[in-house]
C-alpha cells in the first residue's frame, strides 16, 4: 500500500488551519519543558474552558451530569481530564493517553562541586539517551527547589536571549584520537554528563581583608570583616564554587543543602522552530511525547458533546517505565474515575471494573519516522513517513513483541471505519526492522483492564535527541483523529 503525502490533501483553508494550529504547538512546547511546567500550561488552559477540579467537587459532594467537564492533577506532574458523556459510565469510556516527560539530565542530591577551576553540577541522565548527543549544546536548567520550611522556589534559567545558559563540555578534535575509537556508547559516559555553570572566583576586595591570625593547626588564616563587622573566613578552596552559592543565594534564597530537595532538569535551550525552507516541520525539544499529549488536550477542547465520556490522561515517568507514583502504572487514574462516578452516581466496585474493561483507548504516543540516511534500519513498507498523517502501530515491543501491547484486528477495522468516514489521513508502521531494537508505551499498563487499546500518533524524526523534527500537517491530522475518535468510537 502506498502512503498518502497529507500535504495534497488540503486545500487553502486547511493549510491555513494546520500552520495556526502549529503556532500554538509551538508556544506550548516552549512553555513547557517539563512535566510540571505542562500541567501548569495545561491546567490555565483548561479551566478557562469551564474544566472543574475534581477534589473541589467532592468537597462541595456536587453530582455530575452529562456535559460537565472534570480534571484532576496528580503531584503536579500528572492529568486526567474528563468531559461526561451521556452514556453511563460503566458502558465505558473513550480515552486518549499521553505522557509528558521526556529525556533529560537531572540534577542529583548533591551536585555542586568545583574541579580545575569550573564549578559543575552532577547530573543524571533521564531515559534513552545517546549521551553524546548532549554535550556542546547550550542547556538550560528548569524546575523546583523546595526548602525546609516548604517554600517552593521556581527556577527557569537559560530560555530568555539574556540570559545564561549551560554546557557539557567535549574533548577538542585534536587530541581525541584515543576517544574517537571507542564505540558509541562508551565516547561519553554517563558520569561525564556534568554541566559547567561557571568559572569566576569569588573575590574579595583588599580593603575587606584583616591581618591574618594563627589558627589552631599553626597555620596562618586570613579573615575578612563583612558588613556589619561580622567576619568570616576567606579561602582560596573551592572559590568559584561558593561563588556559584553566592549568586544562588542572591538570586533565589537558597543553601547548597537546598539541593537535596530540589527537583531540577537539564534541557536544551531554546525554542521550537519551524524547519525547511517550506517551514513544513517543526524542530524541537521534548516532541516525544508532547506532540500526542498537546493533539490529545487540543482534542478535548475542540470535541462536542459525546455518547461516552471523554478521558485524557497526561502522565509522567513513561521514558523510566511508567513507574512511580505519577507514572501510569500508579492507581492515581483509576482512583480518579472511582471518585469521578461516585459524583454522577454510578459508582460500585463492579461498576469500576466494568467501566475500564469497556473502555476504547488510544494509546498517543509517537512512533519512529523513515530516515533515508539510514534506511537498513527500517522495512520500507511498514514504517511510517514524515507527512504521512497519523500513525498507528498495532503492536511495539522488541524481539517477538516482548512488552508489547498487540491491538486486536475487530478495534483496528472499527478505528479504520472512523477515520474514513471522517476522512482522517492516517499510516500503519512499526518501529523499525526486526530484531533491531524496539520500544514500548503506556499501552499495554491500560490494557491491563481489558480494554481495547492501540499506540497511535505522530512520526518523529531524530526520536529522543535533544532536538526532534515533526511534520506539521502530521500534528494537525492527529488532533484531527483524536477528535473523530472521542466523538464515535464506541466497542
Amino acid at each position: 500500500m502506498e502512503t498518502k503525502n497529507t500535504w495534497e490533501t488540503y486545500d487553502e483553508k486547511q493549510l491555513q488551519e494546520v500552520d495556526i494550529f502549529a503556532k500554538d504547538y509551538m508556544d506550548f512546547l516552549n512553555n513547557g519543558k517539563t512535566e510540571r511546567e505542562c500541567i501548569d500550561t495545561i491546567v490555565n488552559r483548561i479551566e478557562k474552558e469551564g474544566y472543574q477540579e475534581l477534589e473541589a467537587l467532592i468537597k462541595a459532594q456536587k453530582k455530575l451530569q452529562c456535559g460537565d467537564k472534570v480534571y484532576s492533577v496528580w503531584m503536579n506532574k500528572s492529568i486526567v481530564m474528563f468531559q461526561i458523556g451521556k452514556k453511563p459510565m460503566a458502558e465505558g469510556m473513550n480515552i486518549l493517553g499521553a505522557h509528558i516527560d521526556s529525556p533529560r539530565l537531572d540534577v542529583k542530591q548533591n551536585p555542586l562541586y568545583e574541579d580545575g577551576g569550573f564549578a559543575y553540577l552532577d547530573t543524571h541522565y533521564y531515559g534513552g539517551v545517546k549521551k553524546y548527543q548532549w554535550v556542546t549544546i547550550p542547556l538550560a536548567i528548569h524546575g523546583v527547589i523546595v526548602k525546609k520550611d516548604g517554600t517552593t522556589v521556581e527556577v527557569n534559567i537559560g530560555e530568555n536571549e539574556d540570559d545564561p545558559v549551560f554546557f557539557v563540555s567535549d574533548l577538542l578534535i585534536h587530541l581525541a584520537q584515543e576517544q574517537l575509537e571507542k564505540k558509541a556508547a562508551k565516547v561519553i559516559e554517563g558520569e561525564a554528563l556534568d554541566i559547567i555553570i561557571g568559572n569566576k572566583p569569588l573575590v574579595i576586595k583588599p580593603e575587606e581583608r584583616e591581618e591574618k591570625t594563627i589558627g589552631e593547626d599553626g597555620k596562618k588564616e586570613e579573615k575578612t570583616e563583612a558588613a556589619g563587622g561580622q567576619k568570616e573566613e576567606k579561602s582560596e578552596k573551592e572559590a568559584v564554587k561558593k561563588n556559584m552559592l553566592a549568586i544562588l543565594k542572591e538570586a533565589y534564597d537558597v543553601e547548597e543543602e537546598d539541593f537535596i530537595s530540589a527537583e531540577l532538569e537539564v534541557v536544551p535551550a531554546g525554542k521550537a522552530r519551524e524547519a525547511g525552507f517550506d517551514r513544513s516541520m517543526i524542530l524541537s525539544y521534548g516532541q516525544d511525547d508532547r506532540v500526542c499529549a498537546f493533539s490529545s488536550l487540543k482534542a478535548m477542547l475542540e470535541v462536542g458533546a459525546t455518547e461516552r465520556t471523554a478521558c485524557c490522561i497526561l502522565v509522567d515517568k513513561e521514558e523510566i517505565g511508567s513507574v512511580g507514583a505519577t507514572g501510569m502504572q500508579s492507581r492515581f487514574f483509576e482512583n480518579a474515575v472511582a471518585e469521578l462516578m461516585n459524583l454522577t452516581g454510578e459508582y460500585s466496585e463492579l461498576n469500576v471494573r466494568r467501566c475500564l474493561a469497556s473502555s476504547c483507548m488510544l494509546s498517543s504516543d509517537v512512533s519512529s519516522a523513515y530516515d533515508p540516511s539510514y534506511a537498513a534500519s527500517f522495512d520500507k513498507k511498514n514504517v511510517a513517513y514524515l507527512g504521512g498523517g497519523m500513525v498507528f502501530n498495532k503492536f511495539t515491543g522488541a524481539r517477538g513483541k516482548s512488552g508489547s501491547n498487540d491491538a486486536n484486528a475487530e478495534y483496528l477495522a472499527h478505528i479504520r471505519a472512523i477515520f474514513e468516514k471522517e476522512k482522517v489521513n492516517f499510516q500503519t508502521a512499526e518501529l523499525g526492522r526486526v530484531d533491531l531494537g524496539g520500544g514500548g508505551t503506556i499501552a499495554y499498563i491500560l490494557a491491563l483492564y481489558g480494554m481495547n487499546v492501540i499506540d497511535s500518533g505522530v512520526a518523529v524524526l531524530n526520536m529522543h535527541a535533544p532536538w526532534e523534527a515533526t511534520s506539521k500537517a502530521d500534528v494537525y491530522e492527529t488532533k484531527r483523529g483524536y477528535v473523530a475518535f472521542l466523538e464515535n468510537a464506541d466497542l
